[in-house]
């Protein structure tokens, strides 16, 4: 039958060279983790104005957004407490942003006087200590840092009509910038050694300029282990969509999906917009189905305090997934589109499948070309069983029947119920058009 093509999912892994089986296997603990924390915090949470782009965009002068540096206190920051809510959320990897496009370092760098150490209140390195309770909690630890440094004299300014120069003109200008830039780096890289760089900013100038091969290979130079993401003009490892999830698949094999609580990555107190619970982890499940990461952001107050919204939103999170983890951590890609609708994840073996459904759906579960037969079907993190029923199956037709899943009464999930299904075969698909040929 011409139009039976049976799909074996487990082809869908990344095969290749040697060199590239060794980028697969330092990528390995990235693909497993699938949620990560972002947290935006620097002196922009004073008067909880946007990061760098307030001033940037002329909503206040530079001089006054400068001003916040006299209000960044860290009074109430405890580090443990952080990445225990983070440990609790299910999240494998925090990212922190070690320098936003302000310049404004978290960390007592050597290579200006533009710090929190240095210039505020708060009077010390608050990245270390954050860094240092992940590694206790056995969390991977991801630095993001702006290539961009609106604030430096060297840089080519951040005015729209003025400010700026043309680097052909001024070469001696920008590689003073350069090597204040590389000289920030290698603090991080000798005195932190991330497992993960999270560039931003690479769009102001192209790959030659940033020198970003050279970035790369001392990174790696440095720690042959470290992953660096999809914004350093393309030396990077993986792609990171931002807020709007991706309608195709990503083009490199490993992709994270970046995204706020709200409408902000830093603490602004007025931006109450808050997503609910059920629409983060829907998005998340989408992600996770879709082969990707989750990194979703906190943005805590100058003081260290973490608002109570995104509080409760980690907390439900953690709820969450601690249920279902076995459906979430570790996983693959799920069902193409057309035999499910919903997200789905499958084991690493590709001998369960599971089904994200929304917790308020009512009626049938329907899955659609699946050439297995089930060996055992069950609401996730219930022990309730369920007795699938196949609908539409020829007996002398090779093309499968449709499988319907009730869910009881009572099993369902508050945010997203999970159907756990198991095969004595890794999973394999119809995927032609049911004609008889």
């Amino acid at each position: 039958m011409k139009n039976t093509i049976l799909v074996a999912l487990a082809l869908l892994a990344f095969t290749a060279s040697g060199q590239e089986k060794a980028a697969e296997s330092k990528m390995q603990w990235f693909d497993d983790a699938k949620l990560g924390i972002f947290i935006h915090w620097g002196i922009y949470a004073v008067d909880g104005i946007s990061e760098s782009w307030s001033f940037h965009n002329r909503r206040v002068t530079h001089e006054n957004y400068m001003k916040q540096l006299g209000g960044f206190t860290a009074a109430a920051y405890k580090p443990e407490e952080w990445v225990r809510l983070i440990k609790n959320s299910g999240a494998r990897y925090a990212v922190i942003t070690s320098k936003h496009h302000d310049g404004v370092a978290l960390w007592n760098t050597k290579m200006n006087q533009l710090s929190i150490p240095a210039q505020t209140p708060a009077g010390r390195d608050v990245l270390t200590p954050f860094v240092t309770e992940l590694r206790k909690a056995g969390l991977k630890a991801g630095l993001y840092f702006s290539l961009i440094d609106w604030t430096h004299p060297d840089y080519p300014g951040f005015l729209r009509d003025s400010g700026k120069y043309v680097l052909a003109e001024q070469p001696d200008r920008w590689s003073r910038f350069l090597t204040f830039m590389n000289g920030q780096l290698h603090e991080l890289k000798t005195g932190i050694n991330p497992d993960l760089w999270w560039f931003d900013g690479d769009w102001e100038h192209p790959a030659d300029e940033w020198r970003a091969a050279d970035i790369r290979k001392s990174l790696l130079a440095n720690n042959p282990a470290v992953i660096i993401n999809g914004r350093l003009a393309g030396y990077g490892d993986y792609d990171t969509p931002e807020q709007n999830f991706p309608v195709t698949r990503p083009d490199l094999p490993a992709w994270e999906l970046c995204m706020t609580m709200n409408d902000s990555w830093g603490y602004q107190g007025r931006d109450m917009n808050y997503k609910t619970p059920y629409e983060i982890i829907s998005i998340f499940a989408d992600v996770i189905g879709f082969g990707g990461n989750l990194l979703l952001d906190i943005g805590p107050k100058a003081d260290g305090t973490i608002p109570a919204e995104q509080v409760h939103i980690l907390e439900e999170m953690g709820k969450w997934t601690s249920k279902h983890e076995e459906a979430i951590f570790g996983t693959l890609a799920g069902l193409p589109q057309g035999h499910f609708y919903g997200p789905s994840t499958l084991s690493a073996d590709s001998l369960s499948l599971y089904l994200f459904v929304s917790g308020g759906s009512c009626g049938q579960v329907v899955l659609k070309g699946l050439m297995n037969t089930i060996k055992t079907s069950e609401v996730l993190g219930t022990g309730q069983t369920l007795n699938p029923k196949v609908v539409g199956k020829i007996s002398w037709s090779p093309v499968p029947g449709l499988v319907y899943l009730d869910v009881p009464d009572g099993a369902a999930d508050a945010y997203m119920t999970v159907i756990k299904l198991t095969f004595e075969k890794p999973v394999a698909l119809y995927r032609g058009k049911g004609g008889l040929q």
